[in-house]
């Protein structure tokens, strides 16, 4: 009996040049050749997302930020926050992700699991872009899906290596979401806006306190009962990692993903993967982490 397909999202527009940085955005495009080449994935499996509207991003990013996108109008310190240079491509990029997180949404929904080979750009908050986030992309994706009225409670397992500052911030207020960050605790941001539930583990935490502080709260996530699940499965609390001091093993990483997909398939929750960060010395290896999470999603399926 042959495993189910696994439903992925992708655009090549997602590859943007910012310049010798340590963002590798070229890593969109070796996720998606590794996978379709040692057959997890065909092209079939992969949808191409249109650009969000601006009613879509305007649920949660507000007018005067959108117009300031719209225009390009960015300030020095508006640059120097993003960390990234704002170019009409970066834009492209970013309403391309943020319709990118809708879709996997919507595919996850329908075949319990989809993983957005994009996404995760958690550091946006509603009136500022900054951390390499333009857009947060997930927040948005809950809000339409709470519109649409496909929804009606949501959680973020954030698992990227730096607080998810932002979509903390934007869900503060809000009981229909739970939201879980796992992170590095003396890393930026600076400024940390609770979560639902927040995990600061010391540098160089390893697997162990890592893994063991994963299985403590995942409980506590699927007795809110959400209706979806996004997973930011980041690669950057990566040992090797430029920007993460959590040292994280790669077997320890393919392990978190493994408990997350177990943790929400035994509760029937769907979960919508978005990759969020990556920055390891090695670009291969975070091209792997990324894969790995994919190969667990398609297991997972099974």
């Amino acid at each position: 009996m042959t495993r189910p397909a696994l439903p992925v999202v992708w655009h090549e527009a997602y590859e943007v040049d910012i310049g010798a940085h340590v963002f590798p955005t070229r890593k969109y495009r070796l996720v998606r050749n590794r996978l379709i080449g040692e057959g997890t994935i065909t092209e079939a499996d992969i949808g191409r997302p249109e650009p969000a509207t601006w009613d879509a991003v305007a649920l949660v990013h507000t007018p005067e930020f959108i117009e300031k996108i719209r225009s390009g109008k960015f300030s020095e310190y508006d640059v120097a926050r993003l960390e990234v240079p704002f170019s009409e491509k970066l834009r492209t990029a970013a309403l391309l992700t943020v319709a990118g997180s809708i879709l996997t949404a919507r595919r996850a929904l329908d075949a319990g699991i989809a993983v957005h080979i994009g996404g995760g750009f958690h550091h946006a908050f509603a009136d500022h872009g900054e951390g390499f986030c333009l857009l947060n992309d997930v927040a948005i994706a809950i809000c339409v899906l709470l519109q649409e009225k496909r929804i009606e409670r949501a959680a973020v397992v954030d698992c990227d290596v730096h607080h998810g500052n932002g979509t903390a911030e934007v869900f503060a207020h809000d009981p229909r979401l739970f939201t879980f960050s796992i992170h590095q605790e003396r890393n930026y941001p600076f400024l940390k806006p609770p979560s639902t539930v927040d995990v600061g583990l010391e540098d160089r935490s390893g697997d162990s306190p890592y893994l063991w502080a994963m299985d403590e709260h995942l409980p506590a996530i699927v007795a809110h009962r959400p209706q979806i699940v996004f997973y930011l499965a980041g690669a950057d609390a990566y040992e090797w990692d430029q920007l993460g001091g959590l040292k994280v093993t790669m077997d320890g990483l393919r392990e978190r993903d493994e408990m997350v997909f177990k943790a929400f398939r035994k509760a029937k929750v769907p979960v919508a993967v978005v990759l969020a960060g990556g920055y390891a010395l090695d670009g291969e290896d975070t091209v792997e982490i990324h894969c790995n999470t994919a190969r667990a999603a398609r297991a997972a399926l099974a």
